[in-house]
């Protein structure tokens, strides 16, 4: 399964000029695929993840891990989200190590979210 990188469309930043109709999380993901995901990334639009308050907005997920979301991102940001997708992609449970992860997604986190569980049926 290939890591997720799910990326808020319609957030809104408080800096954003008010006549552009095109929001900056669409900038953002413009960026991101301009640069292009890194091997087991696949980029994936996604419409909303509630962190209005703190789009630019994206998430980290792969089946058997642990999930990030992270807040205020901007498309000067699309280096180093991707450098911390690739970090998490590589890991095995999601966890990447505190000081190898880039800076941004040091301070910028918003939520980690567990495994989901895997119930074994009788």
């Amino acid at each position: 399964m290939p890591t997720i990188l799910s990326v808020c469309t319609t957030c809104k930043r408080d800096d954003a000029d008010p006549t552009d109709e095109t929001r900056p999380g669409t900038y953002l993901l413009r960026a991101l695929r301009d640069h292009g995901a890194p091997d087991d990334v696949v980029i994936r639009e996604v419409s909303c993840l509630s962190a209005c308050s703190n789009g630019c907005a994206v998430a980290l997920s792969e089946p058997g891990k642990w999930s990030y979301v992270y807040g205020r991102m901007t498309a000067a940001d699309a280096p180093d989200i991707l450098a911390g997708a690739a970090a998490y992609a590589a890991t095995e449970n999601g966890l990447v190590p505190w000081r190898e992860r880039p800076v941004i997604f040091r301070k910028q986190s918003l939520a980690r979210i567990p495994p989901f569980p895997t119930f074994e049926q009788e």
